[in-house]
């Protein structure tokens, strides 16, 4: 394996809070993070690497799958793209090893079977987005408070918009914690690692985009009822007749607030305004 401080020497590059790098260098974290996909028997015929800084994660990538197995690594910063193409040579020659230089929002992605990433936390949401409608399995490090977020279960502080959003693709599951003192620079909050499995929602929905949409809407007043969230978001749902809507739903529905909707409900309100309410395309 090669040492996380060795890569940032050899690299002859700092992290820079000001954009967003942090290198991990705790060699327990590093070894730990690729055990979360085998330990669901994963496919890791073609991984995929968002961010990979100085390849500390890289290489514990290539030393985890298999011999015949890829991984594509997706680098933003040109001097970090170049480095690793030179330290991974072996691998790039041997055809088990990519690096694609840029933005992973507007890169063409590789059709991936699996993704380890420690992604850049400015822009993990969405790349987060990304990657979930693609139905594969993703181990992501996030900051703490995102990550719990994406895991909340109703009626809870912590429950909003990302974890109904997140939930909807996959089974979502905090699987460790991370210190600021694993990485160079210490970001200035604690990190924590989350594990999506894909899975269908138990639940059906006939136009995902507007049944997304009217979960931000209702989150954005999630202290109003659900009565009044309908009514005051048509501006963002898109509901043309949002009075149509709260004729037509259950009362019980109506009286809840969106921190006590679970998924399901959502989809079915969703459902609901969808043929009623008559939404903008």
């Amino acid at each position: 394996m090669r040492d996380p401080d060795g890569l940032i020497a050899r690299a002859g590059v700092r992290g820079d809070p000001n954009r967003d790098q942090h290198f991990l260098v705790d060699d327990r974290v590093l070894d730990r993070l690729p055990t979360y996909l085998t330990d669901i028997d994963a496919d890791t015929s073609h991984v995929l690497e968002i961010g990979g800084g100085t390849g500390v994660l890289t290489d514990r990538l290539l030393e985890t799958i298999g011999a015949d197995d890829q991984l594509t690594v997706v680098e933003r910063d040109p001097p970090l793209a170049e480095f690793l193409q030179e330290e991974f040579s072996d691998a790039i020659d041997a055809g088990r090893l990519t690096v694609i230089e840029g933005d992973a929002l507007e890169v063409d992605l590789p059709e991936f079977t699996s993704s380890v990433s420690n992604l850049p936390y400015g822009v993990s949401s969405e790349i987060t987005f990304r990657l979930l409608p693609e139905q594969r399995p993703l181990v992501l490090m996030f900051q703490q408070e995102f990550a719990e977020r994406m895991v909340a279960e109703p009626n809870t502080s912590e429950y909003g918009r990302l974890s109904v959003s997140t939930q909807h693709y996959a089974d979502a599951e905090l699987v460790e914690s991370i210190p600021k003192e694993a990485f160079s620079p210490p970001p200035a909050v604690q990190s924590a690692v989350v594990r999506l499995v894909p899975r269908e929602p138990e639940y059906d929905v006939e136009n995902e985009a507007f049944f997304l949409r009217f979960v931000k809407a209702l989150f954005t007043q999630r202290r109003k009822t659900i009565r009044n969230g309908i009514r005051n978001t048509a501006h963002i749902s898109g509901l043309q007749k949002p009075d149509a809507v709260v004729d037509a739903a259950d009362d019980e529905v109506l009286q809840k607030r969106a921190g006590a909707m679970a998924p399901a409900e959502f989809a079915a309100l969703a459902e609901l305004a969808s043929e009623v309410g008559e939404p903008e395309a």
